[in-house]
């Protein structure tokens, strides 16, 4: 029996109107998205803002424009969730990292784990 297909991620480098990364997860048929104007985090325990923004057409999974440039892209999957927080890892071209959505009474914070997927 075949595997179910794997949802889709992708992480525009966005250029406008102020440099900042969009992070996008395939779900439900589309594509859940939150601005992080400070990128990703980079080390266990930095936490970075990640504000909703509406959802995008799975069409964006290969966008470019002269604003925007794909600057990773692959699958993701799901640890945990609840209403708070979602764990999530992202398989992109580099080695496997493992984050934290954490929603605020604002917004969102994004957040690399402690623990980290085993690299082969």
């Amino acid at each position: 029996m075949d595997d179910p297909p794997r949802p889709a991620f992708v992480l525009h480098d966005h250029r406008r109107p102020t440099h900042h990364l969009d992070l996008r997860l395939e779900e439900d048929g589309v594509l859940r998205s939150w601005a992080l104007p400070r990128g990703l985090p980079e080390r266990a325990g930095d936490r970075r803002l990640a504000v909703a923004v509406p959802d995008h057409d799975l069409d964006h999974l290969a966008y470019e424009d002269e604003d925007k440039d794909v600057a990773d892209t692959g699958w993701w999957e799901e640890h945990s969730r609840d209403e708070r927080r979602l764990v999530l890892t992202l398989h992109g071209r580099a080695a496997p990292r493992r984050y934290a959505l954490v929603r605020t009474q604002r917004d969102w914070l994004m957040l690399l784990t402690t623990e980290q997927p085993a690299t082969w």
